[in-house]
């Protein structure tokens, strides 16, 4: 499925958020610089992912924590001008309090992370190992969310929203600063959960490539937000629930978002499986369903290349029990 998104072009976006533009951003690369790896990417043969032409990957699951949120989640303490002695607390579905556990420790600050019980024992044991104190709440990711921001209200602890803030949109795009110097592409593929990873991109690349939004059919939380012009509810079920389960888009990602981004698709939990399977099977690359969703999407024929057509897919995270990949 595909949805066009608004019309791409430098206007402000929608609402009353501030969008986040290139010098946000540039800032955000200077700051959190020294604690974030420069991912590598790869181009894959046109075989391999049943393409036209060759694919550039992004490895960002190869990032600190196993995946993408370290940088906005870095930005957003730097950035804060001071934490308080309660430290951070957050809500995640899992890769982003593995972040902030992250973050926490390499910055010697207390974190405190709310997951839903629909988080992977993987996820959870890298949340602790980090040093974090995890809690679980609620059912989905919501569910923490709401306990998370009563605990900050309590404690006076910094949140760190996994999306919804401009610091972390910044953060999350000094992802596409970074491809943009390691490679040549027309096109870009972008899982999406809460909408914090799109929003950086798209506000990097400002229409200057095609940004397309991949997201779970039983999860279409931009895909919805499309039709209806705002973001609205949807259900959170399916096999990418922990990483991409928000059940609406963020006012801050939408409002960076909708300007730049081209078009939405939609893959099935089948399409995704098989493209972790590929992954594996054909590059060794142990991606998570979250991660290999924008792979998914050429591999089902979600997003169709025109001929010659470089396109890039963020292979985005990679915390996954190998099990459920390799069914070994």
């Amino acid at each position: 499925m595909r949805l066009r998104s608004g019309a791409v072009d430098d206007a402000a976006a929608p609402g009353r958020v501030t969008p986040v533009d290139r010098d946000a951003i540039e800032a955000a690369a200077a700051r959190i610089g020294a604690h974030v790896r420069a991912t590598p990417v790869i181009e894959v043969e046109a075989e391999l992912l049943s393409t036209p032409s060759p694919t550039v990957l992004k490895l960002e699951l190869l990032q600190h924590a196993g995946s993408f949120k370290p940088r906005g989640a870095f930005n957003r303490v730097l950035s804060a001008g001071g934490v308080p002695e309660a430290g951070l607390v957050t809500a995640s579905g899992g890769n982003h309090g593995a972040a902030v556990g992250h973050v926490a420790r390499v910055l010697g600050l207390r974190a405190e992370v709310f997951v839903p019980s629909a988080s992977p024992a993987a996820k959870r044991r890298r949340i602790e190992a980090s040093g974090a104190t995890l809690v679980v709440a609620g059912e989905i990711y919501d569910d923490a969310q709401a306990a998370a921001d009563r605990r900050a209200a309590e404690t006076g602890a910094l949140l760190v929203h996994p999306y919804d803030h401009p610091a972390v949109v910044a953060g999350q795009g000094t992802l596409g600063r970074e491809l943009m110097l390691q490679a040549s592409f027309d096109t870009v593929l972008v899982a999406v959960g809460g909408g914090g990873l799109l929003a950086g991109v798209a506000s990097w690349f400002r229409g200057d490539v095609r940004v397309v939004a991949v997201e779970p059919a039983s999860i279409p939380a931009y895909a919805r937000a499309v039709e209806a012009g705002e973001p609205v509810e949807v259900a959170v079920h399916g096999l990418a629930a922990d990483s991409l389960g928000a059940k609406r888009i963020g006012a801050v990602p939408w409002a960076c978002a909708s300007p730049f981004v081209h078009e939405a698709v939609l893959v099935s939990d089948d399409d995704i499986r098989a493209a972790q399977r590929r992954l594996w099977d054909g590059l060794r690359v142990m991606a998570e369903p979250g991660g290999a969703a924008s792979v998914a999407a050429l591999l089902c024929g979600a997003y169709r290349p025109s001929p010659g057509e470089r396109v890039a897919a963020i292979v985005c995270g990679g915390n996954v029990d190998p099990a459920t990949v390799t069914g070994v």
